[in-house]
């Protein structure tokens, strides 16, 4: 048996590259954590990765379990850097992609432009053959035009090839026949086919979804080998893990095949983390917000379960339809206002913060690396809430020259000075992330007063007291190392595979039977694939949830189903359940029948994990972390003067009141007056609001 047992995480973000690394020394049974953070290198982002295990120490032939999240498809996506893709549809069927859906968002805009599709319309190709909704073949597959489309996409330069047809998700036989074609007539690219991403219903989504992943298919499959080959030639030996939006983790080789399955890993593990911190320390029921250096992202958990789904859109606001991708995604609401967004006036003198964001390089003024936008991190730094003589844990000498001049320009547009800027800079960015996370909670039903919300990220703890106040929240808990906290989740994250079959079914007298035989089947599938990979059957579990609707509705609530065989009398309560949910989450029930639309199945293949463990007090004073004192400017509550306190010095039990702020390398924790504050057993901050004594 080893004497040690290593394990890591590296999380890429927009502006930093986070890494924690767990160490175990068995013969002793002490433990030990190293956190480091390194600039994001955008071109070549396994670089960054690189970098951070050398800064933080770590011998990649060391270690036992290595898991991985990026930034790179969203990336990819967004910054259209993606592959040029070639797409080939059912006859008939392939202007579904640019015909789209009818609900834009600016109805009333007689303008108005649809998103413009990843695949024109000259690469967009067409095959006879056609399947029912019920997987019947209607006429069969005719693959006589095939090698004229693989000649003629040769010469377009298409580098991926995606495949959707009809009712595929019913009977896959179809694009199965066509993908095996094309990998003969063309070895050399890149093939998705929506089967192999997604078994649910809706053609244009299923067809958006298949042509994202071939988009990003070569750029992803590039990057994971030079990351792969980068750590193999450190001596790293193991199976590398890639983390999924789903909150779970695959393996590296199974990510590259459907790589738009890690298209918000980062976040994912984020709040997978926040919930278990949640159940850990009795507050099941969370709020969480993760703020770094290009965006906000907030989740909403209930019960400890993180929600999954798969109606997820990238680039959808207020002027844009955007674009479906059907995998599942944590359920999250992103914006783009982080601690490098860039703070702007427009041409009517309002003030604006986000979404465009100075980035690692050059990053904000403050920096000293040429950046002259002023960002919501060089606002922190003029109003002393962060410290000048201690920026990012004294690596950085912050360049306050720079950042009045930034500062002051905007004051400039707007008439005031640079104190006035510097606060109306924070209270419009707070003002974006209250509404983000109004969207998550009072939106769908949830009350955020009966939340606790979990802040981290490197500017969490710094907005997090201004964002309860506003939304009536009464705590909230900061976890220990909140800078590098997403990568802290995927240390508890387990390899997850979800499978959604569309059955429609009436909850009906029985029907429990054909349910359930959907179930095990689709469950005996996830059971051989993960054997497959050597994976013990005894350490697979599943959870099983129903997609349901009243019947002809559009829409669809899913429901966890309970383990155990399903029968006529458990679809009943099942039915309860639904309308109960329904009610919840739009105001009102209908008498109508039920049905079910489909299966989704969550398989776990159950891992060793980290788990977070309690710390000892030597029984300081709280004294003991006080670092001094500075003037503060809170916004609201104007400028008082704070306790400043060294977060690596505070210890469980630990308690003090506001005005105070915490400080530690990588994060900075704005504590406002009247809050009150307690260390528990494992470092995390608990701050409640409007309790000092």
């Amino acid at each position: 048996m080893a004497t040690k047992t290593i394990r890591i995480a590296t999380d890429v973000g927009g502006t930093f590259t986070d890494l924690v690394c767990f160490q175990v020394d068995h013969s002793t049974g002490e433990s030990s954590v190293i956190r480091a953070k390194t600039d994001t290198t955008p071109r070549n982002f396994e670089e960054g990765v690189l970098n951070v295990l050398k800064k933080g120490g770590v011998d990649p032939a060391s270690v036992d379990f290595f898991a991985h999240s990026a930034t790179v498809i969203i990336n990819a996506l967004t910054e259209r850097k993606g592959a040029n893709v070639g797409l080939i549809t059912t006859a008939g069927f392939r202007d579904t992609l640019e015909i789209a859906r009818g609900n834009r968002p600016d109805f009333f805009n007689l303008l108005y432009q649809k998103p413009k599709p990843f695949v024109p319309r000259y690469l967009r190709r067409e095959l006879p053959g056609r399947m029912s909704y019920k997987g019947e073949e209607l006429k069969p597959l005719d693959l006589s035009d095939l090698p004229a489309i693989v000649e003629d996409f040769k010469t377009e330069e298409v580098e991926a090839v995606a495949i959707c047809f009809l009712h595929s998700y019913a009977n896959p036989s179809h694009e199965q026949a066509t993908v095996a074609e094309v990998q003969r007539l063309w070895p050399q690219v890149s093939v998705v086919s929506s089967h192999q991403i997604t078994r649910e219903w809706r053609e244009y989504e299923r067809t958006s979804t298949a042509v994202l992943s071939a988009y990003v298919q070569p750029i992803a499959e590039r990057y994971l080998s030079r990351l792969l080959a980068g750590l193999r030639e450190r001596g790293f030996s193991r199976k590398p893990y890639i983390m999924q939006s789903n909150c779970g983790v695959d393996s590296l080789d199974s990510v590259s095949k459907i790589p738009i399955k890690m298209v918000e890993s980062g976040p994912a593990s984020g709040f997978l983390g926040a919930a278990e911190l949640g159940k850990l320390i009795g507050e099941p029921n969370v709020l969480a917000l993760d703020i770094g250096g290009t965006t906000a992202k907030c989740s909403l958990i209930e019960n400890g379960d993180v929600k999954i789904k798969t109606d997820y859109w990238i680039e959808r606001n207020p002027t844009s339809a955007g674009y479906p991708i059907m995998v599942p995604v944590v359920d999250l609401v992103e914006i783009g206002n982080g601690g490098g967004s860039i703070a702007w006036v427009d041409d009517f003198g309002k003030l604006h913060v986000g979404p465009q964001s100075a980035g690692a390089v050059p990053g904000p003024a403050a920096y000293g690396r040429g950046g002259d936008h002023a960002t919501t991190t060089d606002a922190n730094l003029w109003l002393g809430r962060i410290n000048k003589d201690y920026f990012c844990g004294g690596e950085v000498d912050a360049d306050m020259a720079a950042a009045k001049v930034a500062i002051e320009a905007v004051g400039q547009k707007l008439g005031v000075d640079a104190d006035v800027a510097a606060r109306g800079i924070i209270r419009i960015a707070n003002n974006s992330m209250a509404n983000a996370l109004k969207l998550v909670s009072l939106n769908r039903g949830h009350d955020p007063r009966e939340f606790t919300l979990i802040a981290f990220g490197g500017g969490g703890a710094m907005h997090a007291v201004a964002l309860a106040a506003e939304l009536g929240i009464r705590k909230i808990v900061v976890p220990v190392d909140a800078s590098v906290f997403s990568a802290w989740g995927m240390m508890i994250s387990d390899p997850r595979r979800d499978y959604f079959v569309t059955r429609l079914t009436e909850l009906k007298q029985g029907a429990a039977e054909g349910i359930e035989q959907v179930f095990a089947e689709t469950e005996e599938q996830a059971r051989a694939q993960f054997t497959a990979e050597d994976i013990e059957a005894c350490r697979i579990r599943f959870l099983r949830y129903g997609n349901f609707r009243y019947q002809n509705q559009e829409h669809t609530t899913e429901l966890l189903i309970a383990a155990g065989q399903l029968t006529d009398e458990r679809l009943s309560e099942i039915g309860t359940s639904f309308h109960e949910t329904y009610e919840r989450e739009y105001t009102y029930r209908l008498d109508a029948p039920v049905e079910m639309v489909g299966i989704h199945l969550v398989a776990f293949a159950e891992a060793d994990k980290l788990t977070m463990r309690k710390r000892q007090a030597t029984g300081a004073p709280t004294e003991a972390a006080l670092k001094g004192h500075r003037n503060v400017d809170y916004a609201l509550e104007g400028v008082h003067r704070a306790a400043i306190y060294d977060g690596g010095k505070l210890e469980p039990g630990m308690t003090f009141n506001g005005p105070a702020i915490v400080e530690d390398p990588s994060s900075t924790v704005v504590i406002h007056p009247g809050n009150r504050v307690e260390m528990d057993g494992y470092g995390n901050i608990h701050i409640q609001l409007g309790a000092e004594r």
